[in-house]
C-alpha cells in the first residue's frame, strides 16, 4: 500500500463526505508531500482537537516511511 491509499484509507474512515476526500503526492528535490483535502465541513474531523488526529496521522506516514530515502510530509489543505 502506498502512501496516497493509505492516507485516503484513514481519511475516509474519520469523515462525513469520503467521497469529497483529495489526495496527491508531490514530489519535491528532498522530500514527498501528501496533499489531503476534505470537504470543509469535515475539516475538524480530520485535524481533531487540538490537532492530535492530524498529528496521528503524520506519526503513521512517519513510521511507515522511515526507511525511504526522502522524508513524506503530510499537508491537510
Amino acid at each position: 500500500m502506498n502512501m496516497v491509499e493509505l492516507v485516503k484509507y484513514i481519511a475516509q474512515s474519520l469523515v462525513e463526505h469520503p467521497d469529497a476526500i483529495d489526495v496527491r503526492e508531490v514530489d519535491g528535490a528532498d522530500s514527498i508531500t501528501i496533499e489531503l483535502r476534505v470537504a470543509p465541513e469535515d475539516m475538524g474531523k480530520v485535524i481533531g482537537k487540538q490537532g492530535r488526529i492530524a498529528k496521528s496521522i503524520r506519526t503513521v506516514v512517519k513510521a511507515a516511511t522511515l526507511k525511504d530515502d526522502k522524508p513524506v510530509f503530510v499537508e491537510i489543505i
